[in-house]
């Protein structure tokens, strides 16, 4: 699934493509959507915002279209009307005189009314977004802190949207490593320098992912991987994906465990309990 910075990634490509230009043509594959295909045909988009995994098209006319990739979706940015070769089934459409952004499979796309957005199920729990609002490390220390959230475990916590928007599966354990913190800990048994490191680590590799196409290493490192010749799944994380690879830190074997059903890679000796 694409995490937070693929998602505002994928935003920035089809802001480009629709932002100023007169909208020639939407369509929606789902029926009860297709209304909805008039109302927003010539009119002009204003911006793409994203919140966590989410994206919302606002059309100038009072109009948002909330769509969620969740496993499968993806967007491409074509010339008008020029479509991929693919498997994939069309499921939202915007054209213009130039260029076309397509959403490819997925299936939770909505249409709303600008101030229903707030009030909509995922927006109106999900957590702070690091990449589309103003969060600062003391604020995440903070919610760290926060009853809701102090006694879960960080492996749990660092997947549950309603925690921090966007973060996903491979940051989950670059977050961990950078910080410092043990898979199996809690905020409430970390210390306040691992609390503060998290909160940095959160928006630095946040920030660093989608600014660097994906990369959460240290990008000189990664650069200085990449031009000795090695692939990019071998220069691209600190952890995640590296199992039984030396630590970048100190040379221990890099473990691969099961957390939440999801695979969660750590160093036992930068992140001793």
């Amino acid at each position: 699934m694409p995490e937070g910075p693929e998602i505002r990634k994928a935003a920035d490509y089809v802001e480009k493509a629709v932002v100023g230009r007169e909208v020639l043509d939407v369509f929606f594959a789902f029926e009860h959507l297709q209304d909805y295909e008039e109302v927003l045909k010539g009119r002009h988009i204003l911006r793409i915002d994203t919140k966590g995994k989410a994206m919302l098209t606002r059309f100038d006319n009072g109009y948002t279209v909330y769509s969620h990739n969740q496993l499968y979706g993806k967007w491409y940015t074509r010339n008008a009307y020029n479509y991929p070769k693919t498997n994939r089934q069309l499921r939202f459409a915007i054209h213009n005189e130039k260029k076309s952004a397509l959403l490819y499979s997925a299936s939770d796309i909505e249409v709303l009314r600008d101030e229903e957005v707030e009030d909509h199920p995922f927006i109106s729990k999900v957590g702070p977004d690091i990449l589309s609002e103003e969060v600062t490390k003391d604020q995440l220390v903070e919610r760290f802190q926060d009853k809701r959230f102090y006694r879960r475990k960080w492996t749990s916590l660092l997947l549950d949207q309603a925690f921090i928007g966007g973060i996903g599966n491979y940051l989950r354990s670059e977050i961990l490593f950078v910080a410092g913190i043990h898979p199996d800990l809690r905020p409430m048994d970390c210390t306040a320098e691992q609390l503060d490191k998290a909160a940095q680590a959160s928006i630095h590799l946040m920030w660093q992912s989608y600014q660097h196409k994906g990369i959460t290493n240290d990008l000189e490192l990664a650069e200085k991987l990449k031009a000795e010749g090695a692939k990019r799944r071998d220069y691209r994380h600190w952890v995640f994906n590296r199992e039984g690879k030396a630590c970048r830190i100190d040379g221990t074997e890099i473990v691969k465990i099961q957390a939440g059903s999801r695979r969660c890679y750590y160093c036992p000796t930068c992140q001793s309990k």
